[in-house]
């Protein structure tokens, strides 16, 4: 199976990625941030560099949906393909920083892709409020973060939105300004108990 988590930027997607493998005993996939050769340019100058950031996620994560087709193992994922064409493609270019040209030849790969790969078997939207998000982001402190804008954040919280509002998958949506999964044990238990219901019940959805 491919577990899929989504969400926005300090949501809680890598913890709750780490506590359901270890809970469910599956192989997590992360997203590369760390190695990412654009990140930091593109939060420098987005105008610039939007372009190669997003066809560098795009190219990364297709690699993984291809692998995640092969393979017998259940896997939790840390992000999706859908997301960048979804979410942080669009927002750029709504943005104004990347073209109309750019952006066009980027959705067309992404259809192309996509025609070839099916849905997660599971996407769990994790749904969150800005100030949420901005205390999360300013918690764990990664620079590159810091010089984030509001308007960056609030935007991709709105086409988060617009977007689960018409995922036509399997879907389970967490609130996380009150879901604490990592402090509260209850909550986590919570979240395990609605996963059991999706995938493992009598009647799974």
């Amino acid at each position: 199976m491919h577990i899929a988590i989504a969400g926005n930027i300090g949501s809680g997607k890598t913890t709750l990625t780490k506590m359901l493998a270890k809970r469910y005993g599956w192989e997590p996939r992360f997203e590369s941030v760390e190695y990412n050769p654009y990140l930091q340019d593109f939060y420098n100058d987005m105008k610039r560099w939007s372009f190669n950031l997003q066809i560098y996620f795009l190219n990364t994560r297709f690699k993984d949906v291809v692998e995640l087709s092969k393979t017998s193992k259940t896997i939790v994922q840390d992000r999706t393909i859908y997301e960048d064409a979804k979410i942080f493609a669009p927002n750029i270019h709504a943005m104004g920083n990347m073209t109309d040209r750019d952006f066009q030849t980027y959705s067309d790969l992404f259809e192309l892709m996509m025609s070839l790969v099916k849905k997660p078997d599971l996407m769990i939207y994790l749904r969150s409020s800005i100030p949420n998000l901005v205390a999360q982001i300013q918690k764990r402190g990664r620079e590159y973060e810091q010089s984030m804008q509001l308007d960056y954040l609030k935007g991709l919280n709105d086409r988060y939105e617009e977007w689960i509002g018409s995922y036509d998958g399997r879907l389970l949506v967490l609130d996380v300004d009150t879901l604490k999964f990592e402090e509260n044990p209850k909550d986590f238990e919570t979240i395990t108990e609605k996963i059991d219901s999706l995938l493992f019940g009598l009647f799974p959805m």
